[in-house]
């Protein structure tokens, strides 16, 4: 079946060259959906070509195989491979304004915003490092909620899960959500086989997002080392444990419920379990944000491109289609527009960039000297990414730290 899309390699050799890879959205098996309308469970698996472009080159819609879910190929009829990749992207779509976007970024750090106040004076250092991140985070959630997930809102109205089915993949996808996995980068990178940047060619985001969490990490360190400098303030510091277990203690008793946070027997009982969080948290409410969020305009805005709504059925087999059968697929006219009105919006930027903070909680000159060379490494990442965008096409802008606000603000 494969053997005509590998370029004359057999299976087994672009599987140990690392050119062959599967996106299995089996998460959204069972979700909730808008009723008339449906869902995928696809299993994908792309192709690294010779020209080094990632290409899919097998679908699979649902996750059981049978007569009436076939797996669809390149060398299928146009339009029904067309109309394959249309409906993956429409269940990509479903997985990405639920988890990656609003669920991973948007809600967690909201929980930790709300610990951070609860618990950590105005005084105390991490809340000083750590409530730039946090500007607007709260009130965009509540705005979110009224207006684009709230019944009968904008996901109701443009997405094939909506409002109820977004909720639902969130409360499937936050439960298996780990700090010290999904919220360290390099751990993510590695977990899904993409950390070397030998793997996957092109990969922009993971080329780009290291350089930041690298000088994220970094500032952290410094930041962290000025005031935890022995075991004893760590220790003895009650304020920064009370936060810790709040992050920690199930959601139905006030916490967060957050897995795989860095420490031992409950608790920071190193330096570097603290910088490792507190990377995650500014990573998260920056880079990870932006990555997620930035890019959506450029995304949804032509739907046969990423549809965030899909009409009628998916395709159940392999028989020619045509044009007019994939139009029949799309929104119509008024939910494309709201589509591109909404995601052009939420794209936009209107706070400062990452580093450049719109209020100034350190006074202290040890402080600022920290913050004076990360604002000076970001110069720099800037400069390197503008160059690469360069020599990219098209261009990845969305991590340029230019562009990259310090907070979930949008």
């Amino acid at each position: 079946m494969l053997r005509p899309l590998l370029e004359g390699y057999t299976l087994q050799q672009v599987i140990d060259a690392k050119r062959l890879f599967i996106c299995d959205l089996k998460i959204l098996e069972g979700i909730k959906h808008k009723e008339g309308l449906h869902v995928c469970v696809p299993i994908a698996l792309f192709l690294v070509n010779r020209n080094h472009e990632l290409v899919p080159i097998a679908i699979q819609l649902y996750q059981q195989k049978g007569p009436t879910n076939p797996v669809f190929l390149p060398t299928d009829s146009p339009y029904t491979w067309m109309l394959a990749k249309m409906w993956y992207n429409n269940a990509d779509a479903a997985y990405h304004q639920s988890l990656s976007h609003l669920g991973f970024t948007h809600l967690l750090m909201e929980g930790i915003a709300i610990i951070t106040h609860r618990n950590l004076s105005q005084s105390h250092p991490v809340h000083k490092l750590l409530a730039p991140h946090f500007l607007y985070l709260i009130a965009i959630n509540v705005r979110a909620l009224e207006f684009l997930v709230a019944p009968n809102g904008w996901i109701d109205k443009t997405m094939n899960t909506g409002t109820a089915g977004l909720l639902d993949l969130v409360e499937k996808g936050i439960k298996s959500w780990r700090m010290d996995v999904h919220g360290t980068l390099p751990e993510d990178l590695k977990r899904r086989g993409v950390y070397n940047q030998n793997v996957l060619p092109g990969y922009h985001f993971r080329d780009d997002a290291l350089l930041l969490y690298d000088a994220i990490n970094k500032y952290v360190a410094k930041y962290t080392q000025l005031y935890y400098d022995t075991p004893e303030k760590i220790t003895g510091d009650w304020e920064l444990h009370s936060w810790r277990e709040e992050m920690t203690k199930p959601r139905d008793q006030g916490g967060c419920g957050l897995q795989g946070v860095p420490g031992e027997n409950s608790k920071f009982t190193t330096v570097d379990h603290i910088i490792q969080t507190l990377t995650c948290i500014i990573y998260t409410c920056s880079v990870a944000h932006a990555a997620t969020n930035f890019p959506q305009y450029d995304e949804y805005a032509f739907p046969p491109n990423y549809p965030a709504l899909m009409r009628g059925k998916p395709p159940s087999s392999k028989e020619p289609l045509t044009e007019q059968d994939v139009i029949n697929n799309l929104p119509d006219k008024p939910t494309t527009m709201d589509i591109m009105i909404v995601t052009k919006i939420l794209s936009s930027r209107g706070t400062k960039h990452l580093g450049d903070f719109e209020v100034q909680y350190m006074f202290e000159p040890k402080a600022l000297k920290v913050v004076e060379e990360f604002r000076k490494e970001l110069a720099e990442i800037s400069i390197t990414i503008k160059e690469r965008n360069n020599q990219r096409n098209p261009p990845y802008p969305y991590l340029d730290p230019d562009l990259v606000p310090n907070s979930i603000s949008i």
